[in-house]
């Protein structure tokens, strides 16, 4: 059974992007090639500031509207609390 988790990018020109993928950091490279969300497209290079990992598909997509649903300065807050793990190279 996958993981699922929850992340937030940072766009370049400053806003925030909320997802939810079984593999954040390959989906974090999907938006910066084009492929991502159609809101991120136009706001690259985004960068991967916050991953939470979630018990299944339907808490991802709750949590996921919940974070969505955050004032910026709460998220900001949320993302100051995880460190990210980089990827391990390919």
């Amino acid at each position: 059974m996958p993981a699922y988790y929850c992340y937030i990018l940072e766009c370049a020109d400053g806003t925030f992007y909320t997802g939810w993928s079984t593999d954040p950091h390959r989906r974090e490279h999907q938006h910066n090639c084009g492929r991502g969300a159609a809101y991120t497209r136009t706001r690259r290079p985004v960068k991967l500031v916050y991953i939470e990992e979630v018990a299944d598909h339907a808490s991802a997509l709750r949590r996921e509207r919940k974070i969505k649903s955050l004032p910026r300065l709460r998220k900001i807050k949320l993302i100051q609390t995880l460190q990210i793990i980089p990827a391990v190279p390919e």
